[in-house]
């Protein structure tokens, strides 16, 4: 008879921390996207927030080593990840992300009907997008003009509602072409933001998946090999969901399906349909989380004995906090309410305290100079406040600019 593991909220945190290198950052050295590999990738919707997520997780590391391997080195790519957000991944692994989230349901369009884009429509609009890119680098305007003109005049009707704005309509389904490979963001020209392919070099020697998974491997590894086929091949979905699905376990888990979901915004049947069939073929095994079946990769059972210990500053949307699960552990007592925008992860900048969110908040920069704000909603020990003023100090590095701490409310709201 075969027992199940039990594990603890606090063993779970731990090891979910020590993999993101929250317990202590990645060495001197460390690559920037071996970080955002174990943090299964960086939101960066607010690109200070993101340079803060990977900075104060290594050793060294400052905002212009996040905009050189973004921009020179080329070994992160700014495209749309995980519920079609603006995200920083390793470039190599983006064939694995491609091929992973295509194979996620779309789910029901949140459009009226007269605004929507048929399937047939979406479809055309991806391709287009495909073509315009090749090879080059087009401003929002430039783009739409393209894409228009390769599809017809119902792409650019303005019916789309965003940001006291109307959109062109194929705007809607512009994520889609970032999961499909055909889009990512290029460099500024001047104040306009620029879209082109990602380096075709990424997709021919990508990580290959297809043939075996092995049991070790580096923090941000999850132990798997991944396959990258060739974009636009019609790879097996299977695979590589089997893969991605290992990895956000090796990161987050134990987790359900409804959080792998939740993490994903994916229809949560389908996210049960997928653990089950992943769990019948033994790639992944169910454990008691604290009373509830949970899951892990298949034979990555092995966690802390004590909980994660230390103070940290995470930013908006830091991964740690948006694919932590369950919410009510993760930010617990007043937390819940403080530092949850509408129950929603990520609107604040929080306050980690050994693994839990204790308190909120802010900085604003003048010049070289940044004041950090913060706000604990928990006494801290002489210890604790020692680390908070390190964070602060390491903050400011991460910025290339002088940070000084101050303890009181933080009256920024919710980041929208």
């Amino acid at each position: 008879m075969t027992t199940t593991v039990r594990i603890t909220w606090e063993a779970a945190g731990a090891r979910r921390a020590g993999r993101q290198f929250l317990s202590g950052p990645a060495g001197s050295g460390t690559p920037v996207a071996e970080v955002v590999g174990a943090m299964r990738g960086a939101h960066a919707q607010v690109p200070s927030a993101a340079e803060v997520s990977v900075g104060m997780r290594a050793t060294g590391v400052t905002r212009a080593d996040v905009r050189a391997a973004l921009r020179d080195e080329r070994s992160l790519i700014k495209t749309y990840g995980p519920r079609g957000t603006i995200h920083l991944l390793p470039a190599h692994e983006l064939p694995l992300w491609s091929a992973a989230l295509t194979a996620v349901p779309t789910g029901r369009s949140p459009f009226p009907p007269d605004v929507r884009l048929t399937e047939e429509q979406a479809a055309q609009v991806v391709a287009a997008i495909g073509d315009a890119l090749d090879g080059r680098y087009l401003t929002l305007d430039e783009l739409t003009e393209e894409v228009v003109a390769r599809t017809g005049p119902w792409a650019g009707d303005r019916v789309m509602p965003a940001f006291q704005d109307m959109w062109p309509r194929w705007r809607q389904v512009m994520h889609r072409a970032g999961w499909a490979g055909t889009l990512c963001f290029g460099p500024n020209r001047g104040r306009k933001v620029t879209y082109t392919q990602p380096p075709r070099e990424e997709w021919e020697e990508g990580e290959q998946w297809e043939g075996g998974e092995g049991g070790g491997g580096a923090a941000g590894s999850g132990g798997e090999a991944a396959a990258a086929p060739d974009r636009g091949s019609g790879t097996a979905p299977g695979a590589a969901l089997g893969t991605f699905v290992r990895r956000y376990l090796h990161a987050y888990g134990p987790a359900t399906p409804q959080h792998f979901a939740r993490w994903l915004a994916a229809p949560p049947g389908w996210a049960m349909a997928l653990f089950g069939e992943l769990a019948d073929s033994g790639r992944i095994e169910e454990v008691d989380f604290e009373g509830t079946p949970a899951w892990v990769a298949a034979g990555d059972t092995e966690f802390p004995d004590g909980p994660a210990r230390g103070v940290r500053l995470l930013p908006y949307f830091d991964a740690y906090v948006i694919a932590g699960q369950p919410r009510e552990r993760l930010f617990p007592g007043k937390a819940y309410q403080r530092a949850l925008g509408g129950g929603q992860a990520g609107n604040y900048p929080v306050l980690l305290v050994d693994g839990v969110v204790a308190g909120v908040w802010h900085q604003r920069r003048r010049g070289r100079r940044t004041t950090v704000t913060v706000e604990p909603l928990v006494r801290l020990t002489a210890r604790q406040q020692r680390e908070l003023g390190e964070q602060a100090e390491r903050v400011g590095e991460v910025l290339e600019a002088a940070a000084e701490l101050v303890m009181g409310e933080v009256s920024t709201g919710p980041h929208a």
